[in-house]
């Protein structure tokens, strides 16, 4: 589909939009101009999933959106990705989720729950000597 006409004064070239972009939103409008989450942040690699279907109160098509994709649990990567909307954007959604109990999060364990280095070391060696 051809490029609109831009509408900035002197500017008399193609716009850098079509119709098929659809409607431009800015990301901090989609947020409601927050940039950070209101409660916890989300790890790259937590998994998120939602608890509750598609509901009424749900306040964003980018909300509703979210909610439809985790019905089953998605890294909050991938639903930056497939909402394809910026990683922090994305955080701010997830947590207004979290703190109207529509989404679950599962974090990634810690380095503080893995066993240290000496434990797995000796465990081979075990495992070697039999």
């Amino acid at each position: 589909m051809a490029a609109e006409r831009s509408d900035f004064p002197g500017d008399d070239g193609p716009a850098w939009w079509d119709h098929e972009a659809g409607p431009v939103v800015r990301p901090y409008m989609v947020t409601g101009g927050r940039v950070q989450p209101v409660s916890t942040d989300f790890d790259l690699i937590s998994h998120v999933v939602a608890i509750s279907s598609l509901a009424a109160e749900t306040p964003s098509p980018e909300h509703q959106a979210i909610l439809g994709m985790t019905q089953e649990p998605r890294s909050v990567a991938e639903v930056a990705a497939r909402v394809d909307l910026p990683l922090g954007v994305v955080r701010v959604l997830l947590c207004d989720l979290l703190v109207a109990g529509q989404i679950a999060r599962y974090d990634p364990p810690s380095t503080d729950d893995l066993p240290n280095i000496e434990t797995l070391q000796a465990v081979i060696h075990g495992l070697r000597a039999l």
